[in-house]
C-alpha cells in the first residue's frame, strides 16, 4: 500500500504570480550544482487553483505544496494563481505560465472540459500537467486526488445511520455540487449508490459554483415544495452547501434539525457538528495530496518516471492510463473530531472551541 494511503499528519489573488520557495543554492554549493539532495538543478513549477470558495485551497493546499516542493528541490520556484471560479481567467493564467517557461503545471481546473485546449497548449510546449483534486480533459501526465466515489458513499452511509428508523423510506433532499467535473459526478454517484432504494429523494439540486447562497435558496424551495415536517435528512455534498442548507432550515423554524452531511472538514463545519447542527463531514488529509502532487511535479520536471509514486492509473475520454494517486477520505462526526482533524494538527481545540460553543465542546468531551 502506498505511503499516501490513509491518514497523514497535516501540519493571492488570481494574478499574484511568482512566489519563490528558496534561494538558489546553499552554502558551499553553486547554482549550477543544483543545491538539492540529488544534485539536480531547480526549475519552475506552475500551480493554478480553481476557486477560493472553499478555505482549504489557500489555507492548506498551497502552503503544503510549497513546503514539499522546497524539501524536494531547494532551487525550484513556484508560480501561483487562483482563477476564482472563472474559466476564461484560468485559461489566461495557463497561457501566462507557458510564456514564463515553467517546467511543470499543477492544475486544479475550474471546468473539466473547458480547460482541455489549455492542457493541450501546455503539452505542445513540452510542459507536463498534474491534475490536482479533479481530472481535466486533455493530455495530462498525472493525477492526484481522493477516492471521490468513496467520499459520496461515506456521506450516504452516515446519513442513513443518522436517519435511524427513518432510513427505511424516509425523505431526503440532495444538494450536489456542479456536475461539471468527474470529481463532482463521482461524489453524487457514490452517494446515490448508497441512498437509492433506501430513502425517497424528494428534491435534487446541482449547485453551480458550490455557492452557499444558492444552496440556501434551493433549500427554501425544497421546504416550500415538500413541507417543513416532511424532510428527514439532507445530503449536502460539501460544507459550504451544508451551511446554506442549515441556514434555510433554521430560518424555517425546523427543530430539531434533520441530519445534514458535508465535506472538507472546514472549521465552521466542525463547530456546527459540535453544536449538533451538522451531522458529519468528510476529512480529506490535505498533506498527502499536496505531497503527492509535489513529488509528481519534481519527478516530471526531472524527466523521471512516476512508478514509485503512482499506485494506479485512471482514464479520461481523451487520455488513458494516467498515473494516479488516490487517497482515502475519512468521515468526521462529533465522536471522531479529536482523533482526526485535531490529532492531525489541522485545528487545535482552542481554534475549535471558541467561547460561544464552549459548553457544547465540554459536552462532546473536547477539552483543552
Amino acid at each position: 500500500m502506498s505511503a499516501y494511503r490513509g491518514r497523514t499528519a497535516v501540519a493571492a489573488a488570481a494574478l499574484s504570480l511568482a512566489v519563490p520557495l528558496a534561494a538558489c543554492g546553499t552554502a558551499g554549493e553553486s547554482a549550477d550544482s543544483g543545491g538539492t539532495a540529488s544534485g539536480k538543478g531547480g526549475f519552475t513549477v506552475g500551480l493554478l487553483f480553481s476557486q477560493i470558495v472553499q478555505t482549504r485551497w489557500e489555507k492548506f493546499d498551497k502552503p503544503l505544496i510549497e513546503k514539499k516542493l522546497k524539501e524536494l528541490c531547494e532551487d525550484c520556484t513556484l508560480e501561483y494563481a487562483n482563477a476564482e471560479g472563472d474559466v476564461a481567467t484560468q485559461q489566461q493564467q495557463v497561457d501566462t505560465l507557458i510564456n514564463k517557461d515553467i517546467e511543470v503545471l499543477i492544475l486544479s481546473a475550474v471546468n473539466f472540459r473547458s480547460l482541455r485546449s489549455s492542457v493541450e497548449r501546455a503539452h505542445d510546449a513540452g510542459i507536463p500537467v498534474v491534475a490536482y483534486d479533479g481530472l481535466v480533459e486533455g493530455p495530462i501526465s498525472a493525477y492526484v486526488s481522493f477516492d471521490n466515489e468513496r467520499v459520496g458513499q461515506l456521506q450516504g452511509e452516515a446519513l442513513l445511520k443518522a436517519l435511524g428508523d427513518k432510513a427505511d423510506g424516509g425523505r431526503i433532499v440532495m444538494m450536489n455540487g456542479p456536475q461539471t467535473s468527474p470529481t463532482n459526478v463521482a461524489f453524487k454517484r457514490g452517494a446515490l449508490s448508497v441512498l437509492e432504494g433506501e430513502v425517497e429523494i424528494g428534491k435534487t439540486y446541482d449547485v453551480q459554483g458550490w455557492r452557499q447562497e444558492s444552496a440556501h435558496a434551493n433549500m427554501v424551495r425544497a421546504i416550500a415544495a415538500l413541507g417543513a415536517d416532511a424532510i428527514d435528512g439532507v445530503y449536502a455534498a460539501n460544507d459550504g452547501l451544508a451551511a446554506g442548507v442549515i441556514s434555510a432550515l433554521k430560518a424555517a423554524g425546523i427543530e430539531p434539525l434533520p441530519p445534514v452531511t458535508g465535506q472538507d472538514a472546514d472549521l465552521a463545519a466542525v463547530q456546527r457538528i459540535i453544536r449538533g447542527e451538522q451531522y458529519m463531514s468528510v476529512y480529506k488529509p490535505f498533506k498527502g495530496e499536496a505531497d503527492a502532487a509535489a513529488e509528481m511535479a519534481v519527478a516530471l520536471g526531472r524527466g523521471e518516471q512516476l512508478d514509485d509514486i503512482a499506485e494506479t492509473t485512471v482514464d479520461t475520454p481523451s487520455t488513458k492510463d494516467i498515473p494516479a494517486v488516490l487517497l482515502d477520505p475519512i468521515p468526521v462526526t462529533v465522536d471522531t473530531i479529536e482523533d482526526t482533524v485535531v490529532e492531525d494538527g489541522v485545528y487545535t481545540i482552542d481554534q475549535i472551541c471558541i467561547p460561544r460553543i464552549e459548553s457544547a465542546c465540554e459536552e462532546a468531551g473536547l477539552s483543552r
